[in-house]
C-alpha cells in the first residue's frame, strides 16, 4: 500500500467512525435475531481494548446469562422489562477484589511487610474512583463497537439501585459494586427516530478553569432539549413548565433518584468498612 493509498485509507475510517459515534442512539427494543458466537467475541475484544489504569483492568464483567436473572434485575432496575428481553445483559462492576485476591495470594503483601517496604492497606475510596472508571470506559468501548457491529444499545444507570438485593443476585464479594450495566441486541426495526439534542460545545467546554453556570448560560445550553419536549407536549405544569421543572420533578426529586443515593451510599460502606 504505497502512501497516499494508505492516507485515504486512513481518513476513511476516520470519518467512519466519528460517523459511528455520531449517529449511535439509545436502543430499547430488540428483534430476535440471535447474536452469534463470533459477534459476541468480537464485541468482547473490542470492550477489552479500552484504556485501564497501569493496564490493571480494574473492572470485572457479568455476562447474565440466566433468564431468571435477568427478570430479577429488570425489576431491580426500576421495573424495565426491556431487560429481560435484551439477547445480551452486561454488568460491569468496579472490581478490586481480584487485586486483592492476588496481592495476598502471591505472598505481594508478606514480602513488602518483612523487607519492611509497605504495609498493608485494605482499598479506598480512591482505588473505588480508578476502577469505576476503568470500567466506565470499558463499556463505552463496549458501546461504540457494538454500534459498528450493527447492535443496538442501552445503558440502565439503576444497577446502582437496590444493592443489597444486587449484590445477593450476583454474588459480589466486598471489594466488587456495580459501576453500571449495558443491554445490547439487533433493533426491532429500522430506527429513523431524530437523535436527541445535546449542549453546545461551548457550554460543555470550559478553558483553564471551572466557569460556573446560571440561569442564562443553562437555559441556552438545553433551549434544544426544552424546544423538544415542548413540541410533544412533555413538559410540566400543563406544558408551561420548563426544563429544569422537568428535571426536579422527573429525576432529582424522585423516589428512584432516592433509592440510587440510599443504595450507593451501602455501597460505599460495604467498600470501605465490609
Amino acid at each position: 500500500m504505497d502512501v497516499d493509498t494508505a492516507l485515504l485509507y486512513t481518513q476513511r475510517t476516520m470519518n467512519q467512525t466519528i460517523e459511528i459515534i455520531k449517529a449511535r442512539r439509545s436502543i430499547r427494543s430488540f428483534s430476535d435475531r440471535p447474536v452469534t458466537e463470533e459477534t459476541l467475541s468480537v464485541l468482547k475484544e473490542a470492550t477489552l481494548r479500552a484504556p485501564t489504569a497501569g493496564n490493571m483492568a480494574l473492572y470485572s464483567i457479568i455476562e447474565v446469562v440466566d433468564q431468571q436473572k435477568k427478570e430479577r434485575l429488570a425489576l431491580l432496575c426500576d421495573d424495565q422489562p426491556m431487560i429481560a428481553k435484551a439477547p445480551i445483559v452486561w454488568v460491569f462492576l468496579a472490581d478490586m477484589q481480584k487485586w486483592v485476591n492476588y496481592f495476598n495470594e502471591s505472598g505481594a503483601v508478606r514480602r513488602a511487610e518483612e523487607a519492611g517496604l509497605a504495609l498493608y492497606r485494605a482499598p479506598g475510596l480512591g482505588d473505588l474512583h480508578l476502577c469505576m472508571q476503568d470500567a466506565i470506559i470499558a463499556a463505552q468501548n463496549a458501546v461504540i463497537a457494538a454500534e459498528a457491529l450493527g447492535l443496538g444499545s442501552c445503558y440502565i444507570g439503576d444497577v446502582i439501585e437496590n444493592f443489597e438485593e444486587v449484590r445477593s443476585l450476583l454474588n459480589l464479594a466486598q471489594y466488587t459494586i456495580p459501576a453500571t450495566m449495558l443491554i445490547f441486541g439487533y433493533p426491532a426495526q429500522a430506527q429513523h427516530v431524530k437523535l436527541t439534542p445535546r449542549c453546545p460545545i461551548s457550554s460543555i467546554f470550559m478553558t483553564d478553569e471551572y466557569q460556573q453556570p446560571h440561569l442564562k448560560e443553562m437555559s441556552e445550553a438545553f433551549a434544544a432539549h426544552e424546544e423538544q419536549r415542548r413540541r410533544v407536549r412533555s413538559l410540566p405544569y400543563d406544558n408551561s413548565g420548563t426544563l429544569a421543572d422537568y428535571y426536579y420533578l422527573r429525576k432529582h426529586t424522585s423516589a428512584f433518584m432516592k433509592e440510587m443515593n440510599r443504595s450507593t451510599e451501602v455501597m460505599f460502606d460495604w467498600w470501605v468498612n465490609g
